[in-house]
């Protein structure tokens, strides 16, 4: 079939075709085609097409012009140039074939690879290219891909698309619904379910659900909750609500009687997260409180679709009492963390909600107005250092996650460095007086740092009490001198 593809999509290509051998990764958030950009890649041998899931196998297939196999379930493949398999079967079947029957693998939903199943699948074949697909944008759920990746080949994440129109602005909105997950217990990178579905699925708080649905949400709305059970109350509280769960048999016919507006609100379980496409959904309501960041990303994902007629996406953020448990929130769609962007959006009207864009230029704003009336951001590096070794350097971390320190007296010096991508790589870029005087791009974040040290250690070394995290400790918090 003739696809026509869009600029950010060539691009994509280009850079993936010039490619002779190596495992990449390619970030594309949801909603700008990386299904599209796959299956236009330049084919030299077979393909091997890995999903987490049943439910995706066949998706890829329509955009192929070739033989086109899969490996599910009670289904085999046949010497097809293209196969499209579920990890969970290919595993079981690797002695079916030859570790060099594929000269590429493409991974969907890569974010998974690291997983026991996929390894032995990586182990197993000798590919000449891997090139690994995901949503995805941040490592807020520590996903180290970097051991299967070796760098990020291209990106286009969440932020990109919203701001170039590809994908909607998201209109954010916290709601408490007066739940309490204080006690629950974390669980691998989320959190026990068992704990989740008593303490979330209980009357008053599905029907305050109800409430902030009839309150906030615009148009076609589609809610995910903690369980089956959970779902059923919940939509039990709503007129016209639909359950959508994994036993749904008629699941597409209720999807196009959903887009067709004739169903107003699907309430689901674990079902509508990666590779269902739904081309109309106008409000989201999350009321299943999660660590993942990658499921909270495919969650918001749905909703990102331009339609004609909607203006952007309501994402409603049910909050609550979560003690010690760091939960995900819409500000992490953009990486945002720490104590100002919480005051950005506990300061949001209530009435109105907030744009995630505007958040982030806020955020933007009071880091501008705390750099410039020299105060000191109290929210340093100790928390990243349980991840990295940053030798003790004066860096201020960032509400995108983003380090930055000034290492030279009488000059408007600074080394910034990037939060690291899902490779887990870094850009360091050198400023003076704002404007950037050298940079080094995609470098595994812990040389980065050693470099910096390094380079502060042996150039600077005279104006080592504005750089040297201790040695700013120990004079910085003195009252001033006279002189």
């Amino acid at each position: 079939m003739e696809l026509k593809l869009r600029d950010y999509q060539k691009e994509a290509l280009e850079k993936i075709n010039a490619q002779e051998s190596g495992s990449y990764l390619v970030v594309m958030a949801t909603g700008l085609g990386k299904t599209v950009v796959f299956s236009q890649i330049v084919r030299k041998g077979r393909v091997l097409l890995l999903s987490h899931r049943e439910e995706l196998v066949y998706q890829p297939q329509k955009y192929y012009d070739c033989s086109f196999g899969v490996e599910k379930a009670e289904v085999h493949s046949n010497d097809e140039e293209v196969v499209s398999a579920s990890v969970q079967s290919l595993v079981r079947r690797l002695e079916d074939f030859q570790p060099d029957d594929f000269d590429m693998i493409i991974t969907d939903e890569a974010h998974h690879a690291v997983a026991p199943s996929y390894r032995q699948i990586y182990d197993y074949f000798q590919p000449r290219l891997h090139i690994g697909f995901t949503a995805t944008p941040n490592c807020a759920d520590n996903v180290k891909l970097g051991e299967i990746y070796s760098k990020v080949l291209f990106e286009r994440n969440l932020k990109w698309g919203i701001q170039n129109h590809y994908l909607s602005d998201i209109r954010c909105f916290q709601v408490d619904i007066g739940y309490d997950i204080s006690k629950v217990k974390k669980q691998a990178d989320d959190l026990n379910m068992q704990d989740l579905e008593k303490a979330m699925n209980i009357e008053n708080q599905n029907k305050a659900i109800a409430e902030a649905y009839e309150k906030y949400a615009v148009g076609q709305t589609l809610i995910f909750a903690t369980s089956i059970k959970h779902a059923e109350n919940i939509a039990a509280e709503i007129p016209s609500a639909v359950v959508v769960t994994a036993k749904t048999e008629n699941r597409d016919s209720i999807i196009r009687d959903f887009t067709e507006r004739k169903i107003p609100c699907l309430v689901n379980c674990m079902v509508f997260t990666e590779g269902t496409d739904m081309s109309l959904i106008e409000t989201i309501i999350i009321a299943r409180p999660m660590r993942n960041a990658s499921l909270y990303t495919q969650m918001v994902g749905k909703g990102l679709r331009m339609h004609e007629g909607k203006k952007e996406l309501v994402l409603l953020d049910c909050v609550g009492v979560t003690g010690k448990l760091d939960i995900c929130t819409p500000t992490d769609l953009f990486g945002l963390q720490g104590e100002i962007v919480d005051k950005v959006m506990e300061e949001a009207d209530s009435e109105e909600g907030i744009l995630l864009t505007e958040v982030e230029s806020r955020v933007q704003e009071i880091e501008e107005e705390i750099r410039t009336g020299w105060k000191l951001n109290l929210h340093r590096v100790e928390l990243f250092q349980e991840n990295y070794d940053t030798h003790s350097i004066n860096y201020v971390i960032h509400a995108d996650g983003h380090l930055s320190c000034n290492y030279q007296f009488g000059k408007n010096a600074q080394v910034v460095v990037t939060a690291p991508d899902l490779a887990g790589n870094s850009d360091v870029i050198f400023f003076e007086n704002r404007k950037s005087v050298r940079k080094f791009t995609s470098i595994p974040t812990q040389t980065t740092l050693n470099s910096v040290y390094r380079f502060l250690k042996k150039d600077f070394s005279d104006s080592q009490n504005l750089w040297d995290y201790n040695r700013v400790m120990n004079w910085g918090t003195k009252p001033a001198t006279k002189k």
